[in-house]
């Protein structure tokens, strides 16, 4: 069956557009906690990012889940991995964010995590669309849900990341750049790399409601390039609005990206003998990784782009580390999904066991031209099945001769269409990206 309202990421839009209005809230925190109910007692964690709408969304989502007869546990701000982690460690049936990720604070969004720190599965997601057809009916009194809130929730969080690496470890040697995007690690990114010695300067950590992801964090990386090296520092890292998405920047104020983090941690995993397996990319990809990690053994296969599908893919191969370009990195050893702080240290271990910087580091890894190139359209057909786009499509690969990819793609997040050509001749690469998008565009139109 098709879902009516789950994307790939849960289900995410304009606020005050249906369906993200506190009216399909109430219904949807009801519906939830009716399907969760049904598996038996009822316990729901609810965390949020900084965006201003988040309140009111709670609130909606709070009421329903006790109409329902589900316990709530309201965390506040939290990042994404948080939500899934402390939902685990609780024991709860379920866990919701109330994020639009690297979205503005216009958008909003809610996600559902299994008891397990996972995914909702189809099934469950199915069901609760079912329920949000039926009439809404509330339990008897004596059976409504409570509310609490669970006021230790970031310190929890934080000792839960510095575990990710071994006892004893320090980096004080460092000097790093934090950019928590006035997002969901405003409090606890800081924290964690201060608490493991690291010399930190914070940047975009004064949420307002309405500054999150404006102008800063992993979709804006201006700031945080300029910031290390004002400072001198040895690197940047970067965070999206919830925390899920990182990227980072070396000393010399080069941008390194998901596909970079990527490969050095799954080289410092492979070197130590406990990769077990191989590494789960995307179709965006590049080039460049399969080929580094091809140079060092290590078997690399592509999901659809999203980090559920990421997640998929290393679940049915029992691998542990995956991961997208824009900065989502699964490390299955340590956690349930992706998780950018937990990643940071990843990458800031493998840094400090070869004892090497990070622009050194990111040198085995010779990325090939990739050119994307978004174009915005105004819903209805998909222009990626248009006939012309389709020949277009096939042409420019013919003339690639099996030198580069074309990848065209509809986002499951906003509406555009993602346009990807990589080569081995950038030029080249940017003129069919180019010709290929004004295509979209004119078809969209």
């Amino acid at each position: 069956m098709s879902k009516k309202y789950f994307g790939t990421d849960g289900i995410r839009g304009r606020v005050g557009v249906y369906p993200i209005t506190p009216d399909f809230m109430l219904r949807l925190g009801w519906a939830a906690g009716m399907a969760f109910r049904s598996m038996g007692a009822c316990r729901v964690l609810v965390g949020k990012d900084t965006r201003i709408s988040g309140y009111m969304f709670e609130s909606a989502l709070e009421a329903g889940l006790s109409a329902a007869g589900a316990d709530v546990m309201l965390l506040g701000p939290m990042p994404t991995p948080a939500i899934a982690y402390l939902t685990r460690t609780f024991h709860a049936e379920a866990g919701i964010v109330i994020s639009a990720s690297h979205n503005p604070h216009d958008d909003n969004g809610i996600k559902f995590f299994s008891g397990e720190g996972t995914k909702l599965p189809d099934e469950v997601e199915l069901m609760i669309e079912e329920l949000l057809d039926t009439p809404m009916a509330v339990v008897e009194s004596s059976k409504l849900g409570k509310v609490s809130r669970i006021n230790d929730a970031s310190g929890r969080y934080i000792e839960f990341c510095k575990s990710s690496v071994p006892s004893g470890t320090s980096f004080a040697s460092l000097k790093i750049v934090v950019d928590c995007a006035h997002g969901a690690t405003y409090k606890v990114a800081p924290s964690v790399f201060r608490e493991l010695g690291a010399e930190v300067v914070v940047l975009s950590a004064q949420p307002n409601g309405l500054n999150i992801n404006d102008n800063c964090g992993s979709t804006h990386m201006g700031q945080l390039q300029a910031a290390v090296l004002a400072e001198h520092a040895d690197l940047g890292i970067a965070f999206d609005g919830d925390g899920d998405r990182v990227l980072m920047v070396d000393h010399t104020g080069a941008i390194v990206d998901g596909d970079e983090l990527l490969f050095i941690i799954a080289r410092d995993l492979h070197a130590r003998n406990k990769l077990q397996g191989g590494v789960v990319g995307t179709l965006m990809s590049n080039l460049g990784l399969e080929l580094a990690l091809a140079d060092l053994g290590i078997p690399f296969v592509r999901a659809n782009v999203g980090d559920r599908y990421v997640i998929a893919e290393l679940l049915e191969r029992q691998w542990l580390v995956g991961g997208e370009n824009s900065g989502h990195i699964v490390c299955f050893q340590h956690t349930t999904t992706g998780d950018a702080i937990i990643a940071a240290l990843q990458v800031l271990m493998a840094l400090k066991r070869r004892d090497e910087g990070l622009a050194q580091s990111r040198q085995a890894l010779r990325k090939c031209p990739q050119i994307l190139v978004n174009v915005r359209f105004g819903g209805g057909a998909n222009p990626v099945e248009h006939p012309a786009v389709k020949e277009a499509c096939a042409r420019v690969t013919t003339a690639m001769a099996g030198r580069g990819r074309v990848l065209l793609r509809k986002s499951g997040t906003e509406p555009l269409v993602r346009v990807m050509v990589e080569g081995d001749d950038e030029a080249q690469v940017r003129g069919y990206a180019d010709e290929l998008a004004k295509l979209v565009a004119e078809v969209s139109a």
